[in-house]
């Protein structure tokens, strides 16, 4: 019975040697930290008043897996399922339940809960001891990684850039407590679909994720939803950066969102001065042509300012960023501002340094999309990504001319599998054969929405302001008889 009580045995010391990973004889025979009094305190507060204290428990998010000792971490697991199921906990039917499970012996037989039992700690120092259980689990998280790592630095010395970013994402994770989460069970993501169905139903638009900004688009996607890679690709000076930057002013500003932005093709500044001139429906062309600024327009300046100021924006402007340095600039946002959205400018911009990818471009783009997708879903966030199209859309005839498909995807079929959405930005102007046609295109922009993940697909209609560098839903409004 009592060798159910001793600890689990400390891992392996990291490979090759103990010398060459900095470690003596003494650290490998070292016990792992631990707080078994605070252990013990607190399933002890548990069992005398289950309602009060598992509900604490719970509500601090505490876990299993924090417990050093197995019999310990039995017992509060046990607990947390008899609380769930609102069955009560009680000594001796406690006894029997564990029993009929088989479960008795791996928490040191009744002996073992009577001792607990009357233990009997002060209730005024539950939660000092919780606090004294998680710390010594984080120290055991640390010392478990930093062993990984230093087993990873020396069978992979090449890798370097790969290693570092699983390193800091681990001990990020660890900072955060997402070490400690468990996955929801079917129940927990049954009632979360049901909450969210009913808040449809209701017409909070919340539940739709955030709105983008265009009615039509929004309608089509219901909104851009934590997780989701949405990317948007075009040819060359069909405005996807404004198009960008026209959401990111509604997610910034309008919604009051924390966003982030990485541009590796514009400096911060030229990010900044776009996003400003086009909130304040000024053209930057007019002083060019020798126009000066009126009284109406110096005030719309003044409040677009005014309103960006306040906003939570961080722009990035690092050129040829890599995906394990965008992944990390962006944990430490998410961490210090919480940051809600993120939008890039653009993939094939982006680098990955890892040695697969430095003779295949191909696979380096797919390695820079699935690290995108994989940000999306470990920060639970929306990310926007522009994309590049090949030539595809200018050597099409007749009505296809300079429509663009998904096969027109630069460089890897990795981007539209690993993108929840696929939006397919042009404007038919800059196809025309002459002015008159070119005249009568003018204004006219669509996105084709050639995939969404979880609604329809189809043309989204947008009239794009040149002067502003604005997109607004809907195509052109044309003068009667014009």
């Amino acid at each position: 019975m009592a060798a159910d009580l001793k600890p689990a045995p400390n891992p392996a010391p990291a490979s090759p040697s103990l010398q060459q990973a900095g470690q003596t004889a003494d650290d490998v025979t070292r016990a792992l930290p631990h707080a078994l009094g605070p252990e013990k305190s607190l399933l002890s507060s548990m069992l005398q008043d289950p309602q009060e204290y598992i509900g604490v428990a719970i509500e601090e998010k505490l876990t299993k897996e924090h417990f050093y000792l197995p019999a310990h971490s039995t017992l509060f697991g046990f607990l947390i399922e008899l609380f769930e199921a609102g069955q009560e906990v009680e000594l001796v039917s406690l006894v029997q339940r564990l029993l009929d499970k088989g479960l008795l012996d791996r928490v040191g037989g009744p002996a073992a809960l009577t001792d607990l039992y009357t233990y009997a700690p002060s209730p005024g120092h539950f939660r000092h001891h919780l606090l004294h259980v998680k710390d010594k689990f984080v120290l055991r998280s640390i010392i478990q990684n930093s062993n990984e790592a230093i087993a990873q630095a020396y069978d992979a010395p090449d890798e370097v850039a790969s290693l570092l970013d699983s390193v800091e994402a681990k001990i990020l994770a660890i900072r955060e407590g997402s070490e400690t989460s468990k996955a929801p069970t079917i129940k927990q993501s049954i009632e979360e679909v049901l909450e969210q169905f009913q808040a449809l139903l209701a017409g909070e638009k919340g539940a739709q994720g955030f709105s983008t900004g265009y009615e039509e688009l929004d309608r089509k996607c219901s909104g851009l939803k934590p997780g989701e890679m949405f990317v948007v690709a075009a040819r060359p000076s069909m405005g996807k950066t404004s198009f960008m930057m026209n959401i990111v002013e509604h997610i910034c500003v309008d919604l009051a969102k924390p966003t982030m932005v990485f541009s590796c093709e514009m400096s911060s500044f030229q990010i900044v001065q776009r996003l400003l001139f086009s909130r304040a429906r000024y053209a930057m062309s007019q002083i060019s042509r020798g126009y000066k600024p009126n009284k109406g327009d110096l005030q719309r300046i003044q409040r677009a300012a005014a309103e960006i100021t306040q906003a939570k924006l961080f722009v990035d402007d690092t050129p040829g960023i890599s995906i394990n340095e965008l992944r990390a600039k962006a944990r430490r946002k998410k961490r210090d501002e919480n940051i809600q959205f993120i939008a890039i400018d653009y993939l094939q911009l982006m680098k990955s340094r890892t040695k697969q990818a430095e003779n295949s471009r191909e696979r380096e783009i797919a390695e820079i999309s699935a690290g995108i997708k994989g940000l999306a879903k470990e920060l639970s966030l929306p990310i926007l990504i522009l994309a590049q199209l090949n030539r595809g859309p200018e050597g099409r005839t007749g009505k296809s001319l300079g429509v663009p498909r998904m096969s027109d995807l630069r460089e890897s079929g990795a981007i539209e599998q690993d993108a929840d959405m696929v939006g397919l930005l042009y404007r038919t102007a800059y196809y025309a054969e002459n002015d008159e046609e070119r005249q009568a295109e003018e204004g006219k922009a669509n996105l084709v929405l050639a995939k969404n993940r979880n609604g329809e697909t189809g043309d989204v209609p947008l009239t794009f302001i040149a002067d502003l560098m604005r997109f607004e839903t809907g195509p052109p409004a044309r003068e009667e008889g014009a």
